[in-house]
């Protein structure tokens, strides 16, 4: 789709700014900037029968069949099952249609040029991979901070923090070592960054695991806080269980290792559980109330369970009377921008949180976003223009802009 195109289906004189686009990570996005020493605890490529594979701390990532991502399926493969399935396909059908790795995945004028096809203004730049390989490194947290530490100096060599003012990527940050997350923290500022990106789920230290509004972290939230940064909490490997309920650890491919076929489970069923999981934890520890500059974008992680966790809250706000220094409903509509799924009632998550904090994002190149990025614009149509304009631009620029404390 060409711009004036999408122009023109917009009904409004602005460009889209997409939230939620993906690069794929080339050969060594995992090993240029990791100490030679460390590589074996952090990532390695290995060779089985004739295809390539990662070892992530020195074991067999099942986290995509393919790392090399040639061939590759093609945008919004997923975007007919999502929809209802219609034809009641196997999933695993959608995915055989695959072409060679476009350079725009891997590339950042390739993808400049599209961004400009596809009739954008701009979009947030996530990885695909680094979302996923932290879960696999958590008992190791010098290995995390490694990971860490270099993949980030590869994303700003490779993409940068804001070519053009039209590409964002947003470097990967844990919690982990809490003093090696300032340190990292003031260098992402220090060289431009406007989001940082971290995985909904407790963070695993050298003591055991903790919760991410524990007070041991306050010195990073305080400075998050002070500069203004929009944090993004983005859908990836949050180490969920099952308890015995189906297969852990994260697979791209949905297949069970008892059938060899796709079949449906809890953990594809629940995968809002980790978001809402940290969303809530944030609001129940104060973080909004204790740092009041904090901006959280909760971004390909759903929105269905809002109505029910906003009732919670407001029951366990009546419950505690004494905890709660304000409304944690209020608190939450006014620190939390929600990205929800395509597939979920965007007309009821704009309700839920008003039209200035809802963010669209398509996904792309992604086999379960959408084919092309403004094929979200039905998603809006019930919308007046000026919220539609706020949910497909207004909002995700402001978030991108710092708003020191």
């Amino acid at each position: 789709m060409n711009s004036s195109t999408a122009g023109d289906s917009i009904g409004a004189d602005f460009r889209p700014f997409d939230c939620d686009n993906h690069y794929y990570e080339c050969e060594d996005a995992f090993t240029r900037h990791v100490p030679e020493a460390m590589r074996h605890r952090v990532v390695q490529w290995v060779e089985i029968d004739g295809r390539r594979h990662h070892l992530v701390g020195g074991r067999l990532s099942n986290a995509v069949a393919n790392p090399t991502w040639n061939p590759i399926a093609r945008p919004g493969a997923l975007h007919s099952y999502f929809r209802g399935n219609p034809e009641g396909k196997n999933p695993l059908d959608l995915l055989k249609d695959r072409e060679p790795l476009p350079d725009a995945y891997v590339d950042r004028d390739a993808r400049l040029a599209v961004v400009a096809e596809q009739g954008l203004e701009a979009i947030w730049l996530f990885p695909t991979l680094g979302v996923l390989y932290e879960e696999l490194l958590k008992h190791d947290v010098e290995a995390v901070g490694a990971l860490m530490v270099g993949f980030n100096r590869w994303l700003l060599e490779d993409w940068g923090f804001g070519a053009e003012g039209t590409i964002f990527g947003a470097p990967y940050l844990s919690l982990a070592d809490v003093d090696l997350a300032i340190t990292e923290l003031e260098w992402c500022l220090d060289n431009g960054a406007r989001t940082i990106v971290m995985r909904p789920a407790a963070v695993e230290t050298a003591t055991g695991p903790r919760s991410p509004g524990d007070p041991v972290f306050d010195p990073f939230w305080s400075r998050v806080n002070e500069a203004g940064i929009t944090t993004v909490v983005h859908a990836g490997d949050s180490g969920y269980s099952t308890h015995g309920y189906a297969e852990d650890g994260f697979s791209s491919s949905g297949v069970s290792r008892g059938t060899g076929r796709y079949r449906p489970s809890i953990k594809a069923f629940n995968i809002e559980r980790a978001a809402h999981d940290w969303l809530i934890t944030m609001s129940m520890e104060k973080m909004f109330t204790r740092f009041g500059n904090l901006r959280i974008a909760s971004v390909e992680n759903g929105s269905d369970y809002l109505g029910p966790m906003f009732r919670k809250l407001e029951q366990q706000a009546r419950k505690s009377p004494r905890w709660f220094d304000e409304d944690p409903v209020a608190l939450f509509r006014e620190h939390v921008w929600m990205n929800p799924f395509w597939e979920d009632d965007v007309d009821e998550v704009v309700a839920l949180m008003g039209p200035d904090h809802v963010i669209f994002g398509s996904d792309w190149p992604h086999i379960e976003g959408m084919p092309t990025p403004l094929d979200y614009l039905p998603e809006v149509a019930g919308l007046s223009d000026a919220d539609r304009r706020l949910v497909l631009r207004d909002n995700t620029r402001a978030l991108t802009e710092l708003r020191p404390a």
